[in-house]
């Protein structure tokens, strides 16, 4: 079970699963490349994002942002270069794959199931559920098992929901409900999938600061327990309060990288964004 509602019940298994990766970079970009027909929409781009951080990937429109992360999480095929998830090589990979490993991102837009409550959305997540196999059901010392795991799930939910504060709309179906409270919902599903590290596509887009500010508490305090964190965000105040290390792309590759201060004071970068009101 994870530690996401305590993280002080963590096992040393799970310590272990948190941190092996402190000395190399959980994920390596490796001169990656993807082109849409004549369009370079990521030349050549490399960067590291190191274990237990929270990274902040930024760029003005059209930077290669998105088709960056699409490549990372398998929506794309790159034309070259490679990506590497705890030293393994995952280039290419579908996203269910990508995600079975433990590199799960969320998106810009909230991808719930509408017409299921909160607490059905939550339960769908995990992978590799005993009870997808129809086979299983008309075993009896299997189902026994599918029932065990069901629990299990429905337990962990619980905590989930109790961790990011939903568990007031837990029987509410997820179309109804609020931008923010669907952003909140799309993060404990990807927490649900017990992942190493998170993609976040712009967890903040649309969101209230109420809730916005929640959602950073939330991402700090898993941040703190030892999950890994790329984030892009358009607002540079959250991005240059919040992240330790930014990268900034720029015409699809990579233009700066470093501490939020100096990445402000880089004259790269303030010329790539002059004339940009919304970063």
């Amino acid at each position: 079970m994870s530690d996401v509602a305590n993280p002080n019940t963590q096992t040393d298994a799970e310590t272990e699963k948190r941190t092996r990766t402190q000395d190399t970079p959980p994920l390596r970009v490796d001169n990656l490349r993807k082109t849409f027909g004549g369009i370079v929409a990521v030349d050549e781009a490399s960067f590291d994002v190191e274990a237990g951080s929270l990274t902040g990937l930024i760029g003005p429109n059209g930077a290669g942002k998105s088709t960056t992360f699409n490549c990372i999480t398998g929506a794309h095929t790159p034309d070259s270069g490679s990506v590497t998830f705890q030293g393994e090589d995952i280039t290419g990979l579908r996203p269910d794959q990508v995600a079975n490993k433990g590199l799960v991102r969320t998106f810009q837009i909230a991808r719930e199931l509408e017409e299921m409550t909160v607490l059905e959305n939550l339960m769908l997540a995990p992978q590799n559920q005993l009870g997808e196999s129809l086979w299983r059901s008309v075993t009896p010392i299997v189902r026994n098992d599918v029932i065990d795991q069901e629990m299990d799930i429905r337990d962990r939910v619980w905590e989930v929901v109790d961790f990011f504060e939903i568990d007031h709309i837990a029987h509410t179906q997820a179309g109804t409900l609020s931008g923010g409270q669907r952003k909140l919902l799309e993060m404990a599903r990807a927490m649900m999938t017990d992942p190493e590290m998170l993609l976040l596509d712009e967890p903040l887009a649309g969101v209230n600061p109420t809730l916005e500010e929640k959602l950073l508490e939330r991402i700090h305090e898993l941040r703190e327990q030892g999950y890994t964190f790329l984030l892009v965000e358009h607002d540079m105040d959250v991005i240059m309060e919040n992240c330790e290390h930014v990268i900034v792309m720029h015409q699809g590759a990579v233009l700066a990288e470093g501490e939020p201060e100096m990445v402000q004071r880089n004259e790269r970068v303030i010329e790539a964004y002059l004339g940009e009101i919304d970063v």
